[in-house]
Formats: structure tokens, C-alpha cells, sequence
């Protein structure tokens, strides 16, 4: 990643499932989710808080530079219970980040557990920094 990594937009894609079947684009909820990134000399790291997502209704691509995650969340009703007033309905997460060709893609371990998903991304092996070792030589 990049000291601008950028947060992009698109039009929203309407593929992932909804609990009821279809869901129209104007009834989606779109949300960003939280995220932590660290970075050291082997890679990244990045957490994405996705509470209410399974591994069904996640999808994680890399395309062109770009890295997209792309989520919906289920949020069930209590047995028994009719929702009388609800603030947050079916949540769709969407972010996308800009990746530096200095990390190797075809090499990403995704991750997901009790609602936070780890991506791990290495950096390439050209790109991780190597100490150079100096020779005294006589002139």
C-alpha cells in the first residue's frame, strides 16, 4: 500500500445474496467498515471490522491494483420477535484500497473470524529491503 491509499467508489454490485433473494441497489445500505492496517519489512496487514458477515456473504478481490472487500451482513431477528424499529438493515460493506506492485498479490491469505476479516499481503521478494554489505578496497 501507499502513503495516499485511496478509498474509491463504484456503483454498488448487487450479486452477494440477500436473506430475502434479490435486493434492489436503492435498498442497500452501504457501509464502510473500520480498518487497521500495519506494515513491516515482510508485508501487510490489514483487519476489516465486518460484524454480522459470514464467509458466504464475503467477497475479496484483487484486480488491477485494486483491493476490494465487499460484504453483507446477517442480522436475524430473535424467534418470536417482529422487528418494530430497526436502524441498520441488512448492512453492505464496500472498501476498496489501492495496492503498491511491491506486494505480491497471488500470495494474499485471507481470514475471517468472529466478525474480522485478516488480510495478510508479502511483500515481493525484489521489494523487501536487504542490508548491503560494504567492502573496504584500497585505491
Amino acid at each position: 500500500m501507499n502513503q495516499s491509499t485511496e478509498l474509491t467508489t463504484r456503483e454498488p454490485r448487487t450479486d452477494v445474496a440477500s436473506r430475502d433473494g434479490a435486493q434492489s441497489t436503492a435498498r442497500l445500505n452501504r457501509v464502510t467498515p473500520a480498518v487497521d492496517i500495519f506494515e513491516d519489512r515482510l508485508g501487510i496487514t490489514l483487519y476489516a471490522d465486518l460484524p454480522g458477515v459470514t464467509r458466504e456473504r464475503l467477497d475479496v478481490r484483487v484486480q488491477d491494483g485494486s483491493l476490494n472487500i465487499e460484504a453483507e451482513a446477517v442480522i436475524p431477528a430473535p424467534c418470536g420477535l417482529r422487528l418494530r424499529h430497526g436502524e441498520v438493515r441488512h448492512p453492505h460493506y464496500w472498501r476498496a484500497f489501492t495496492l503498491s506492485p511491491d506486494f505480491d498479490v497471488s500470495l494474499i491469505d485471507a481470514q475471517l473470524r468472529d466478525g474480522v476479516l485478516k488480510l495478510t499481503i508479502p511483500r515481493r521478494e525484489e521489494a523487501k529491503p536487504r542490508r548491503i554489505e560494504v567492502s573496504v578496497g584500497q585505491a
